[in-house]
């Protein structure tokens, strides 16, 4: 089931996230296995990212493998405040 995933990074910056994005090697059309979405927003404390993902496992995996040591290495030392969702419905854009 898909599920969606807010992540509130406290303290980041937009040139932090760009950094993570930049490490990541990730760009329009070249998104990771099992991403349906992405979204990033400043806020009035850091920075909100809000995915959808084919299923939790496959976003754990990646935030694992990919989202803590990119952070970490573009200077974002606090773990994000994370809610997790149940997507009921979403539709692609193609």
């Amino acid at each position: 089931m898909p599920v969606a995933i807010e992540m509130n990074f406290k303290g980041a910056t937009i040139e932090q996230y760009d950094k993570v994005i930049e490490l990541m090697g990730l760009t329009r059309g070249n998104i990771p296995p099992g991403a349906i979405s992405h979204w990033t927003a400043k806020t009035d404390d850091g920075i909100r990212v809000v995915d959808v993902w084919e299923s939790r496992e496959v976003f754990d995996r990646f935030s694992q493998e990919q989202i803590g040591p990119f952070t970490q290495q573009a200077g974002i030392t606090e773990p994000p405040e994370m809610t997790y969702r149940d997507v009921h419905n979403h539709l692609p854009h193609s």
